[in-house]
């Protein structure tokens, strides 16, 4: 059962705050828990110190492994669903103060930028002087961090959402494109040239961004690759990783350490 996330504020409207860069730690407390789709004129940096969180915003998923972060514009609706085990800090910035991409992408967050950010929540004395310069440091480095290709593109065209819907409930839905479009009353060719018109992926790939996006929140909330790889469907463990490792490089336990001692 999802429940909304924890705030340590009630009714803070962050758009009426004058601070340039507000920092806020939110506890998921336990269970899966969401943010219903919202927007606010601060762009807003969502970051992971641990489990994992997925936004959604219009025309796609986007995954924040541990350590990592998702950008949103300012301006732009987006809803966020944390896993049990997450720790999470938002951050809202104003958008005239860093250049950052008018789009949404996942980064990594380098020891400086975490520890900055972590410190920027943790503030109890008003400190401007010191505030100021811990925020100067922060909106230096952020646009400098590297970009993670953990997006799933998603499509408003009504045929494709509902494709997409039933694979997001239940990843280990196996029929072929042959069958979905039959699902959909289109042809086999006509649903491939579809797919990658509105995703720019052909549908065996975007089906599996969709597994790898559903495999790294369910790692980095402490499921096995054992019980991954059974809820995606896969005939075995070894298929599973070969998956992983031929589309991310690593093997999955590699991965996601490779995401901590890399940030």
């Amino acid at each position: 059962m999802r429940q909304p996330l924890r705030y340590p504020w009630l009714n803070l409207d962050v758009d009426d705050q004058s601070t340039p860069v507000i920092v806020v730690r939110v506890d998921a407390d336990g269970t899966q828990a969401e943010v219903p789709d919202h927007r606010h004129r601060k762009g807003q940096l969502v970051f992971s110190l641990g489990g994992s969180v997925t936004c959604r915003v219009p025309g796609g998923l986007w995954m924040v492994p541990p350590h990592c972060g998702v950008w949103i514009p300012g301006g732009m609706a987006h809803s966020n669903l944390a896993t049990a085990n997450a720790r999470l800090f938002f951050v809202y910035i104003e958008a005239d103060l860093v250049v950052l991409p008018d789009r949404c992408c996942t980064i990594s967050i380098s020891p400086l930028l975490r520890e900055l950010i972590v410190e920027l929540s943790d503030l109890t004395q008003h400190d401007d002087g010191r505030e100021a310069r811990l925020i100067s440091v922060f909106l230096g480095e952020l646009p400098r961090m590297p970009v993670q290709q953990l997006h799933l593109p998603l499509s408003a065209e009504p045929r494709l959402k509902r494709i997409a819907a039933a694979l997001v409930k239940n990843p280990a839905d196996r029929r072929t494109l042959a069958e979905w479009a039959s699902h959909v009353a289109l042809s086999e060719s006509s649903l491939a040239r579809l797919v990658v018109k509105e995703t720019g992926l052909t549908f065996g790939r975007w089906r599996q961004q969709l597994h790898l996006i559903v495999a790294i929140r369910e790692l980095a909330s402490g499921a096995s690759v054992q019980r991954v790889s059974a809820d995606l469907g896969y005939e075995s463990v070894t298929a599973f990783i070969t998956m992983f490792k031929k589309a991310l490089g690593k093997p999955p336990a590699r991965y996601l350490n490779s995401v901590v001692q890399k940030t």
